[in-house]
């Protein structure tokens, strides 16, 4: 779990958010779909700022809630739309869903243990 998820970051959010936690985390998740949307989006039209944007806001949003590798290659696709090279975006675009299918299954045991069904 450890190369997924900085428990560092985790033990923080817990901390501060309270009985928030459990609503953090499932918000989370339905705000990644619908990023991962974007990105898929922003490929498929080609369109390089878009793409970059769409990067930038998911890494952040990874980031945050320590998602660590999940953000850094949130943080490759970015640099790779700023270079404007597309043809590298699908097999990236791969990798970030297999991260992030990863990430789901981790925080839904989280969120388990944290409050129940989510």
């Amino acid at each position: 779990m450890a190369e997924h998820l900085d428990s560092s970051v985790l033990e923080t959010l817990q901390a501060v958010m309270e009985a928030e936690y459990p609503a953090l985390l499932d918000t989370f998740l339905v705000d990644s779909e619908e990023r991962l949307r974007l990105l898929h989006a922003a490929c498929r039209s080609g369109q390089a700022e878009s793409l970059r944007q769409a990067a930038h806001s998911f890494k952040g949003s990874c980031s945050n809630m320590g998602a660590a590798l999940l953000a850094e290659l949130c943080r490759e696709m970015e640099e790779t739309a700023r270079r404007d090279q597309l043809d590298e975006t699908p097999a990236l675009i791969e990798r970030i869903e297999r991260e992030f299918a990863i990430v789901r299954i981790l925080y839904r045991a989280e969120r388990q243990r944290w409050g129940g069904p989510g």
